[in-house]
């Protein structure tokens, strides 16, 4: 639970710019894992995991503030 306690710390600016990097990296290891030169494939479950707890983060904020 400490990755999900980390992000709740973080401002809404932070989780989005977090987003955009981890999109980044799980475009550049689809690419990896096409052309099989990917080092560590559970990386790619690791990134998406992060991004769905990002997303689920941003969605209770929003519920919240309503």
């Amino acid at each position: 639970m400490a990755k999900a306690d980390d992000m709740r710390a973080k401002s809404d600016d932070q989780l989005t710019a977090d987003m955009g990097e981890l999109k980044r990296e799980a475009f550049n290891l689809r690419f990896q894992a096409a052309t099989n030169q990917l080092e560590r494939p559970a990386r790619i479950k690791e990134v998406r995991r992060d991004i769905a707890r990002i997303k689920t983060l941003q969605g209770e904020r929003a519920r919240s503030s309503k």
